[in-house]
């Protein structure tokens, strides 16, 4: 309906204009007033033709009333002719009455193409006043039941939000609760692993007395009466003797176990690990000699650490090989390290380590080696892979080791094949910056 509104508004507007500047060209030349001829006819003609492209874009969809459009522009061009042809005839003063009967008949011509247009309109008008009505119609109705929806959707939504708001109330209470549990937890077993500490320190310190009798005791036993003791007594003080040698190793090895990875941040400092390691060398080359083993190693970073940690995990690693050494073959120990970001490392860190810096130690050797399958056993406490009569230790070096790296917020693992060797992995950050909060 809006669209028939303005067409003909359109046309009506046309309709005027020619009419307008044919009237202005009549009173002039009865008056002979310039002033009818203000605007002049080109002007007039500039502007209804702005109408009458106006009018095309509206009823571009329509191709009937383009067609008539077609006409009206013929006879528009020919109404501006007579108009511009009349306004000079007028100025020279000349009257000549066949030029108005062309005008009429022209302005005739005008006013039956806007009628057949205004037709092409009116026939759609009571298909769209019908449509016009239907939707009139449904309004209301259509009006009530969106917002009978939108109320419903509304109430449903802040059922929803009510719901989901009590819910991450009651999971942040729970949280916290268990925030505060854990708190409590972490504060009892600090208490509790000092506990343990202290308790290793004194029951270890405690035991050195009666183990120190027992062996003064069993010296001058054999020093005194030895001669007149059968020898199945000698032996058993012998025997006896080694055990409480054995024993004394099992407890300083405890003491160590126990003071192993104690670090605080007041003790980290840069480590250079070329040094740590030639001071490690230097203290197992009677042992290297003996097994005529050599040392091969890269040029190592620097790292933060404790440094007296670092150089007992060093000297473990390199113990353990040399006491595994093939006797087959002489034994050559290789020291590599890689800087890898820990988003490229194959253990799983921590997302906030993701972007930190590692250095990843590989300590390779070509000992008897062990199978795959207890690769992760050997860092347990007191977990032997052979006798006592066939290698000499408790167990305890590689615990130690896995201690240290835990501490220190790095990793090891192990990697060996049976009559072939070993290889054992360190994995250390390069700084301890983003740790200061676990310590």
């Amino acid at each position: 309906m809006n669209h028939t509104i303005e067409v003909s508004k359109r046309l009506e507007v046309i309709t005027k204009q020619v009419k307008d500047a044919e009237a202005a060209i009549r009173g002039f030349s009865i008056t002979r007033d310039t002033a009818f001829l203000r605007p002049s006819m080109q002007e007039r003609s500039i502007k209804i033709e702005e109408e009458y492209l106006h009018l095309r874009q509206v009823t571009k969809g329509s191709p009937q009333q383009q067609l008539h459009l077609d006409t009206l522009k013929q006879l528009l061009d020919n109404k501006y002719k007579q108009l511009a042809a009349g306004e000079t005839k007028w100025r020279s003063f000349r009257k000549d009455t066949s030029s108005v009967q062309e005008g009429e008949k022209s302005m005739d011509k005008i006013d039956r193409k806007v009628q057949d247009m205004m037709k092409i309109e009116e026939q759609h008008l009571p298909e769209k006043s019908e449509m016009q009505r239907f939707y009139s119609m449904i309004w209301v109705p259509a009006i009530f039941i969106s917002s009978l929806i939108a109320i419903f959707i509304g109430i449903y939504s802040y059922l929803t939000l009510t719901r989901e708001y009590r819910l991450q109330l009651h999971i942040e209470s729970r949280l916290k609760s268990y925030q505060r549990d854990l708190q409590q937890n972490i504060s009892l077993l600090n208490k509790s692993n000092e506990e343990l500490e202290q308790f290793a320190y004194v029951a270890s310190h405690d035991l050195q007395e009666p183990l120190r009798k027992i062996s003064t005791f069993s010296d001058r036993l054999q020093m005194k009466y030895g001669s007149q003791l059968p020898t199945e007594a000698n032996e058993l003080l012998e025997r006896m003797g080694g055990a409480v040698a054995r024993m004394r190793v099992l407890i300083n090895d405890l003491l160590l176990f126990s003071r192993a990875g104690r670090i605080t941040p007041e003790n980290i400092v840069k480590t250079d690990l070329n040094t740590l390691l030639q001071q490690v060398s230097s203290d197992l080359e009677e042992s290297l000699q003996e097994k005529k083993g050599t040392i091969h190693s890269e040029v190592l970073p620097a790292i933060e650490g404790n440094p007296t940690s670092l150089q007992q995990l060093i000297q473990n690693i390199l113990t353990n090989a040399i006491k595994f050494a093939s006797p087959e073959r002489q034994l050559a120990i290789n020291i590599r390290y890689q800087l890898l970001k820990g988003a490229a490392l194959d253990v799983p860190i921590r997302e906030n380590q993701l972007e930190d810096t590692f250095c990843r130690l590989s300590f390779e050797d070509n000992g008897i080696g062990f199978e795959p399958a207890y690769a992760e056993r050997i860092f347990l406490l007191f977990q032997r892979l052979h006798g006592m009569s066939e290698y000499s230790g408790t167990g305890i070096g590689l615990a130690i080791c896995k201690k240290i790296t835990d501490s220190h917020h790095g990793y090891i693992k192990a990697y060996g094949e049976a009559g072939k060797g070993a290889r054992f992995i360190v994995i250390l950050p390069l700084t301890q910056t983003h740790q200061d909060e676990q310590y």
